[in-house]
């Protein structure tokens, strides 16, 4: 008998507001993937290189000179851009299972649903810079914005960056955007109801893996 070939590797994003959970449910799955002998690279956006954080820090920090939505958006693709050249595609062409704590989700989220930048022009950035790769699966952490701001702002105080320090208003229509989202790719993205026990979070989660993988 033939042995099984190795698995092709995957693209696994995470989303969600602000206090959704994602670098707990980032740090779960990377730890069973790794259980289940499947290399695994974790990262981030914005960032996930040197070059891409140093993007990252101009896009949170809440300075004086003003950031247009559009000159955010360009900002996000610029740093996923060089995300993707230097992290996630050579992590993925070495067969190592890539989970990133979010991605163009995310820009379609904050700055399309959230500030309102047109849509069409988002997906035509998506495909200048990322072109048909796209996740094999999204973990869409679902959480109330109260609950989700109460958790971010606990954790970050007065050092709340640019999004933190966001009304609700605006987490509301992000979170409106999200799952608008997955209402049109229930395949692909998948809802977690995040507000629930860490347990609960963690058996969803390992049920979707189980059945991705």
């Amino acid at each position: 008998m033939s042995r099984p070939g190795p698995r092709a590797a995957r693209f696994i994003t995470l989303e969600g507001i602000e206090g959704a959970g994602k670098s707990t449910v980032a740090r779960i799955v990377g730890e069973w993937l790794t259980q289940h002998s499947i290399p695994v690279r974790l990262t981030r956006e914005p960032g996930g290189t040197p070059l891409a954080e140093r993007v990252r820090q101009i896009v949170l920090e809440r300075g004086s000179e003003h950031l247009s939505p559009v000159t955010e958006t360009l900002l996000m693709f610029a740093a996923r851009g060089i995300h993707l050249e230097n992290l996630i595609r050579p992590a993925l062409e070495r067969g190592e299972w890539v989970v990133c704590d979010r991605f163009t989700d995310a820009t379609r989220a904050y700055q399309g649903s959230g500030r309102g930048v047109d849509a069409k022009w988002i997906e035509d950035l998506a495909t200048a810079v990322h072109g048909s790769l796209q996740p094999d699966c999204t973990l869409l952490l679902d959480v109330p914005v109260a609950v989700g701001l109460a958790r971010a702002r606990g954790r970050s105080g007065s050092s709340a960056d640019r999004f933190e320090a966001e009304v609700e208003a605006f987490f509301e229509r992000v979170r409106a955007g999200y799952l608008e989202q997955a209402a049109r790719e229930p395949r692909r993205i998948r809802v977690i109801d995040a507000a629930a026990d860490l347990a609960e979070v963690e058996g969803q989660v390992i049920q979707i893996l189980q059945g991705f993988v």
